[in-house]
């Protein structure tokens, strides 16, 4: 490591979102009333480019916070405003939050979104975007999916239906253009120009019927069109693959990740690319780990990857008597800099870490 701080939260969290000025939110997803939503101010050293050496303040501290009367499974900023959208258990609304002034601490209940399908058990997921206004993008099966307003509550788009698969992810890849993940892997694409062209793209590789997917987008780099930025996608045994949205009758790469295999930890699996290093990418959800990989050298052969680096922090610490070790419940990447990721567990640890590049490819 070239540096690692720790923070131990009240509760375990399942989520880790950058807010305004690199601020981070947190939420827990305990099934009992009272679920914290903290904003928490970042160790200096994080809040800038550059590394800046030995630092006194090493932890993070809670800038403001409130309480959520139901688990917290999904929280997402809402850009260019002071709003935080959640969801989670027993159905598919939303919560927004105002996060206050600089003179107050606290996060407070605004309003709640609605869904047609209010009584459907499964949580939404979402994403959130400000192009045009404050919009959310939400839903917990295929033919579920909608774009609504957050101020105003009004519906702006509903996809076509095309089935109704569990959703694992969904995404805006520009303020025109979702992409939408379902648990059993397979991609769709939807323009809200076209409200009934809900577009499916590939499937994923021949796999177990009780295997789960997730997906992540990578960030669009600057000058480069959000389609020709490639997906990837993790299943609950690790097989990891990348795709172009823009050619989908072939994968960019198939490769098979270091990871547990049973599948049985599909609840907590997570995969996001590096907003700030070419080709690289990190995985979590299957034990108390959460693994680097360079993806540049991949090909299409489906064989195992070795990662660049692990992170096993979680494993060592936090839990104290514990019965069980730690499961990495998600991670996220610093939004500059380029090799520092946050991390949370199940046991209520936080991590930040960055980590050192391998020796023959600085």
């Amino acid at each position: 490591y070239r540096d690692l701080h720790t923070f131990e939260l009240q509760a375990p969290t399942r989520l880790i979102e950058w807010a305004r000025g690199n601020h981070v939110c947190v939420a827990g997803y305990g099934q009992s009333d009272g679920n914290e939503i903290l904003q928490l101010i970042p160790p200096p050293t994080l809040l800038t480019k550059e590394t800046q050496g030995l630092c006194p303040e090493r932890d993070f501290k809670v800038e403001c916070g409130g309480f959520s009367e139901r688990p917290v499974y999904s929280l997402k900023y809402v850009p260019d405003t002071s709003l935080l959208v959640t969801s989670g258990p027993p159905n598919s609304s939303l919560q927004v939050w105002q996060v206050s002034a600089e003179d107050s601490d606290l996060i407070k209940s605004v309003s709640t979104i609605a869904t047609e399908n209010g009584t459907e058990q499964s949580w939404a997921k979402i994403a959130t975007i400000s192009a045009r206004a404050p919009w959310v993008l939400h839903g917990s099966r295929l033919d579920r999916v909608q774009i609504t307003e957050v101020e105003s509550r009004k519906n702006v788009y509903t996809a076509a239906s095309r089935g109704s698969e569990e959703l694992s992810n969904l995404a805006f890849l520009d303020c025109n253009t979702l992409l939408l993940c379902c648990a059993t892997g397979r991609l769709c694409l939807a323009d809200i120009r076209q409200p009934q062209g809900l577009m499916e793209t590939m499937s994923v590789p021949s796999a177990p019927c009780s295997e789960q997917w997730c997906m992540g987008t990578r960030p669009g780099a600057q000058g480069l069109e959000p389609s020709s930025q490639p997906v990837a996608r993790l299943s609950s045994r690790g097989l990891l693959t990348l795709t172009d949205l823009r050619k989908t009758s072939e994968f960019l790469a198939l490769a098979k990740a270091k990871v547990p295999s049973s599948g049985s930890g599909a609840e907590f699996l997570c995969v996001s690319w590096a907003p700030a290093l070419e080709g690289y990418l990190a995985i979590s959800g299957f034990d108390g780990t959460v693994h680097v990989y360079d993806t540049q050298s991949w090909d299409s052969s489906g064989r195992e990857a070795e990662p660049i680096f692990v992170h096993k922090g979680h494993t060592f610490g936090g839990a104290g008597g514990s019965r069980d070790p730690p499961l990495v419940t998600v991670h996220t990447w610093h939004l500059q800099k380029p090799r520092t990721l946050l991390s949370a567990a199940s046991d209520a640890s936080l991590h930040v870490w960055d980590w050192v590049q391998p020796c023959g490819k600085c």
